[in-house]
């Protein structure tokens, strides 16, 4: 559950992830927090990078059920065997590693 600290006109002025001295609980879909983190941009690239680990998950996913020979890559649609070969391509230019074998998540 998010906190909040409130400003003296008793808006949102900090979110912490824990509690703390002057920090109130408030839900996590309260429409005050999500207007507070719209207008700190916090919410768009907050979703926005959990997006791109999730993607980096499922690619991992997906080449991990083509070596186990659950799939073959030609089973998917031409349009996903292109994004995930591009993707591939630039993941190895970049040097990234295996997320599922625990490999960092920065690259």
């Amino acid at each position: 559950m998010p906190y909040v600290k409130r400003d003296e006109q008793g808006r949102i002025s900090t979110i912490n992830l824990e509690p703390g001295e002057g920090l109130e609980d408030v839900p996590p879909n309260s429409p005050e927090l999500l207007d507070f983190m719209h207008r700190m941009g916090l919410e768009h690239s907050t979703l926005q990078q959990s997006d791109m680990r999730l993607v980096r998950v499922l690619e991992d996913l997906i080449d991990l059920l083509i070596d186990r020979d659950v799939i073959r890559f030609t089973d998917l649609p031409l349009p996903a065997q292109e994004k995930l070969m591009e993707r591939r391509s630039m993941r190895q230019s970049l040097g990234a590693l295996n997320l599922l074998g625990g490999a960092n998540e920065t690259i």
